[in-house]
């Protein structure tokens, strides 16, 4: 089995980092627009599905100065309320992973709405337009609605092919455009996929002390295929 070095890459989860396209134009505006405490505007829900970058936006807004959280964690009611409690943002990320917990439910509502009445800074995301999230308490859905909504779709290869060099940038490398072409039309068209294949694709090249190239992706891509490259 082929082995290489693992060089982990710390991700750098700010408005900078983020690489804006036409698919996500209008989640980036309404994010910055939520992010700055001179704007009246403090509601703010983000949909789309995974890898199109609602974790990316939502963490950026949380920042230093305001808790995050994933419904994807396994959460108690009393939990979620310490970790809020005192905040001054409720910034909540995969709403469609809330589980049929009516506590749990019954939480989220309550501290949504004691944001809300204060006018305290609200972040939340999920894979679904409001409507359509099961185990949400019904005013909450309907509250979403209240504020800024906004969809992101990565979905166009423009958009993708942006993205694999922004990630590539982040490790400070330049691809060259037939590897971006080529991972475009080899993997999943999922971004999550397709970033992870650039990043077995980088770790190999530096464990063999080579440069990213259309030859070297193509080996990698058939280490993948054979299950010689982990």
């Amino acid at each position: 089995m082929q082995q290489f070095f693992d060089f982990p890459i710390t991700p750098m989860f700010s408005f900078d980092s983020f690489v804006p396209c036409e698919g996500n134009g209008a989640a980036l505006r309404f994010a910055l627009k939520i992010a700055d405490p001179s704007d009246s505007e403090c509601l703010l829900y983000l949909y789309g599905p995974s890898g199109s970058g609602k974790t990316h936006l939502l963490r950026s807004i949380a920042g230093s100065r305001f808790p995050y959280l994933s419904l994807r964690e396994p959460l108690a009611p009393e939990r979620l309320v310490t970790i809020f409690c005192s905040a001054g943002g409720l910034v909540v990320d995969d709403l469609q992973e809330m589980p049929d917990d009516p506590d749990l439910r019954r939480a989220l509502w309550q501290l949504f709405n004691e944001f809300h009445t204060s006018g305290r800074t609200i972040a939340m995301a999920g894979a679904l337009p409001p409507r359509e999230l099961s185990n949400m308490d019904d005013h909450l859905t309907s509250r979403l609605l209240w504020g800024l909504v906004a969809r992101l779709d990565t979905s166009d290869d423009n958009s993708r092919r942006m993205i694999i060099k922004k990630v590539a940038d982040d490790h400070q490398i330049r691809i060259p455009d037939d590897v971006v072409d080529y991972i475009l039309a080899t993997t999943s068209r999922e971004v999550g996929a397709l970033i992870t294949f650039f990043h077995q694709l980088y770790r190999f090249s530096m464990a063999e002390k080579r440069r990213i190239t259309l030859p070297l992706a193509r080996e990698v891509r058939e280490y993948i295929l054979t299950g010689c490259i982990l």
